[in-house]
């Protein structure tokens, strides 16, 4: 029995010379059709049109190399992007933030790229796919206006560089955390708590956002507080002081920016003042362990000095039920906060 296809039939003669046996061939070649059958049902299974899109006939093979170029232009970019880094990690100097940027900016280069060329394997023209704008205009306007927008603003947030990984932010809402990633569509944000919030991009362009790192590590913050009429100033000053230097947050080595305390305010039962002092760039990112360290060393200092902390006190008239005419006595009643 010979077999249509010409391989087939050179790989049974050579089996029959090597064997020297024609009964003991039959499996073989039974074998041998199995595998042919099975392996041209496979290709005319990747050959059978799906659909149509224009003049192009879209078969299960050719999404299959779609998605193959799609993988490798992924996989690519994830190389080209370890690269990068480490390159970067030879120099200490390299931005890192640029670094994020422009990894950020080859990936969906990159990626882009291997749509294109997917398409074009398939013998699609995209400069010709209206089916494909015109779909992808009704889905922008039914459904991915959002996605869009934001993937829009994390390209202006990656281009302009007013929000950077690395930066410690304050959104409207009282969300303050590190930027640590800028992707698609979000940002993601960790606060001091080591809480992960992911934020839209388009909050960040559309919004009001303080960032506390943009140009600049070093802050300078207000720590106010109290003390009972009657205290003397200049002890208050030296007090106050004398706990800015005890922090470890204070920035020290510069004129310009040493520690002052002012007089801000004749308060309801006490002289307010305010410490004012720059910290160092590790301290900016902690806001509340700050504030909190120097009250701590404030109430330390004061106490100190014999300087005392005032209280409100509280006028309380009290008028007698009886016919008398004698006028109310008014009692002061201490009450802490």
């Amino acid at each position: 029995m010979r077999l249509a296809n010409p391989v087939a039939d050179a790989a049974l003669v050579a089996l029959q010379g090597l064997t020297g046996r024609e009964g003991g061939l039959f499996s073989v070649q039974s074998n041998w059709r199995s595998v042919e059958a099975f392996w041209q049902a496979t290709v005319g299974g990747l050959s059978r049109p799906l659909f149509a899109v224009g003049d192009v006939a879209i078969t299960v093979g050719s999404l299959l190399r779609v998605i193959v170029i799609f993988t490798l232009a992924w996989w690519l970019s994830r190389l080209v992007q370890l690269g990068m880094s480490r390159v970067a990690a030879y120099r200490p100097n390299f931005n890192q933030a640029s670094l994020y940027t422009l990894n950020r900016l080859l990936h969906y280069v990159v990626l882009t790229l291997g749509f294109i060329i997917g398409m074009a394997s398939i013998g699609l023209d995209l400069s010709k796919f209206a089916l494909f704008a015109s779909a992808l205009g009704v889905g922008v306007g039914f459904g991915l206006q959002n996605l869009i927008s934001n993937f829009v603003a994390g390209l202006v947030l990656l281009f302009e560089k007013s929000l950077k990984v690395g930066d410690f932010i304050e959104l409207e809402s009282g969300i303050s955390g590190e930027v640590r990633e800028i992707n698609f569509r979000s940002t993601l944000i960790t606060t001091n708590d080591n809480i992960d919030i992911v934020v839209p991009n388009s909050v960040f362009v559309n919004g009001h956002v303080t960032n506390w790192t943009m140009r600049d590590v070093i802050r300078r913050i207000h720590v106010p507080f109290g003390v009972a009429y009657g205290s003397d100033k200049d002890l208050v000053r030296t007090a106050a002081l004398e706990a800015a230097g005890i922090v470890r947050h204070t920035l020290t080595g510069i004129d310009s920016r040493q520690p002052q305390v002012w007089l801000t305010a004749f308060g309801d039962s006490s002289l307010n003042f305010e410490l004012i002092v720059w910290l160092t760039s590790e301290a900016v990112k902690r806001p509340g362990a700050v504030q909190a360290d120097y009250l701590w060393e404030i109430e330390t200092a004061l106490g100190k000095y014999g300087i005392e902390i005032p209280f409100p006190q509280r006028d309380l008239h009290i008028r007698s039920w009886s016919d008398s005419a004698q006028p109310p006595v008014p009692v002061r009643i201490d009450q802490p906060t």
